[in-house]
């Protein structure tokens, strides 16, 4: 407010503070803080040409965050375009080709959604890093610099990427502009990494010849040993240079520093990362496959788990709790900690409108991402993981509990079901479905703060 020479508000600001204080604290059986209530005060626009006397107009979304107060609510946004032809069938993800300026003003379309995702009380908002995509599904080249640009217009939102694809970086710069990002942002950034999808875009996006076997190359299994390899040598640096005064590594891929680089009459035996975090910073990593989970634990990384049928998540859940007290002196976790689940959902007023908004999205999902094996977590009739190739029907993901569609009664009920299952604290939605106007996602964020969240336990 004193940026903006607003001191004259300042008497108001008080007399909010503490009414929103007492109408919270009537509605909540447990002590409310200075923080809690400055909190929810970062939620509501008070310097965007709304006067103080409208706050009530959120009260809806804020009583939600207060009565979900273990939950921290992410959003997943792809960062594609809006579609008119999307849905099962023709035609073929590859036959679209659209504009430099389409592309462009979705991008322009997610900064605004996460700013929409603050206002609703959302805790984190989360982009993807692909290449290439001129078929328009996930334009967003570059999560860390789309999210400062995001840190800019918003206080409270955190943020990351579902992920940043670490073979196509130099682990040193992806931990130079992470640390950027996270102290420009005042400590708002999460490092999602993972291992990628796409071989087009991982080829020519590093020097090493890495590639990642897909469902398209499904034999080039040394392709995927090979991307493994990379990753963890690069995450090894990542680590060290975001935590340790001076780092060196010598592995099988990385050598750091060179030997023998002369400088000021000596040879470089170590390296600074500048900057460096001045605040506490997480890393998030998706977790699909069993050599995948007996690593992110050891490492200390928090699992992303999506797109699995329930079971087999609980599973992988728990497994992860497992090796992480094997790997950390006996350390066992609540089940919330360092887990979180991605879910997808389409909110209407009523089951049969929630499934008929949600089919052609939902199709052109897995028409894009069922060839590289993305489906590979469903249940098989045999009740085993399905066969590699599978497109999943919009039926099938509902089974799955991987897409939750119905009236907010029943999708709280099932967000319920799952939170009692796995205990989460983390759970983020996917409310903008491929091809659909980001209108509609914005749509379905308010849907679900302020109509799910409140009835949730």
């Amino acid at each position: 407010l004193d940026r903006c020479r607003h001191q004259h508000m300042a008497a108001q600001v008080n007399h909010f503070v503490c009414g929103f204080r007492g109408e919270v604290a009537n509605a909540c059986d447990h002590t409310i803080h200075d923080a809690d209530v400055l909190l929810q005060i970062c939620h509501i626009r008070m310097n965007r040409g709304r006067p103080l006397q409208q706050y009530r107009s959120h009260r809806a979304n804020i009583d939600a965050m207060v009565a979900a107060k273990d939950l921290k609510l992410g959003a997943f946004f792809f960062g594609g375009v809006e579609m008119d032809d999307a849905g099962a069938g023709l035609p073929n993800p590859m036959d679209r080709r659209y504009s430099n300026e389409a592309c462009w003003k979705a991008t322009l379309d997610y900064v605004n959604s996460a700013k929409e995702a603050e206002r609703l009380g959302f805790d984190s908002f989360w982009t993807t890093e692909h290449h290439f995509q001129y078929e328009g599904y996930e334009v967003i080249p570059n999560g860390l610099l789309i999210s400062t640009w995001i840190a800019a217009q918003t206080t409270t939102l955190r943020f990351g990427a579902m992920f940043n694809v670490v073979p196509q970086w130099n682990p040193m710069r992806l931990a130079e502009d992470f640390a950027t990002l996270h102290n420009l942002s005042g400590g708002r950034a999460m490092l999602g990494v993972g291992r990628g999808t796409v071989p087009r875009e991982v080829l020519h996006l590093n020097d090493k010849g890495v590639s990642i076997g897909s469902q398209d190359n499904p034999d080039q299994k040394t392709d995927d040993l090979f991307n493994r390899e990379i990753f963890e040598e690069s995450m090894e640096i990542v680590r060290r240079a975001l935590s340790q005064e001076t780092f060196s590594f010598s592995g099988k891929h990385f050598q750091i520093p060179l030997p023998g680089i002369p400088d000021r009459g000596e040879t470089v035996q170590d390296l600074t990362l500048i900057p460096r975090p001045i605040y506490p910073y997480e890393i998030w990593q998706a977790v699909t496959s069993p050599p995948t989970l007996d690593y992110v634990p050891t490492v200390d990384h928090g699992a992303v788990f999506w797109n699995q049928h329930y079971s087999f998540i609980k599973r992988f859940w728990d497994i992860y709790g497992e090796n992480y007290a094997a790997s950390h002196d006996g350390h066992e976790l609540a089940s919330h900690e360092k887990r979180m689940l991605v879910v997808s959902y389409r909110i209407e007023d009523t089951m049969e409108e929630a499934r008929a908004s949600a089919r052609n999205g939902h199709d052109e999902f897995w028409k894009f991402l069922g060839p590289y094996g993305w489906s590979r977590g469903y249940m098989g009739p045999d009740g085993k993981p399905s066969a590699p190739g599978l497109i999943p029907t919009l039926d099938e993901s509902i089974e799955n509990k991987t897409m939750i569609v119905g009236p907010p009664e029943h999708v709280a009920a099932e967000i319920q079901f799952l939170k009692d299952l796995l205990g989460f604290e983390y759970l983020t939605v996917f409310p903008h479905l491929l091809g659909d106007s980001y209108k509609k996602a914005d749509e379905q964020m308010a849907r679900f703060a302020e109509e799910v969240m409140p009835l949730l336990t």
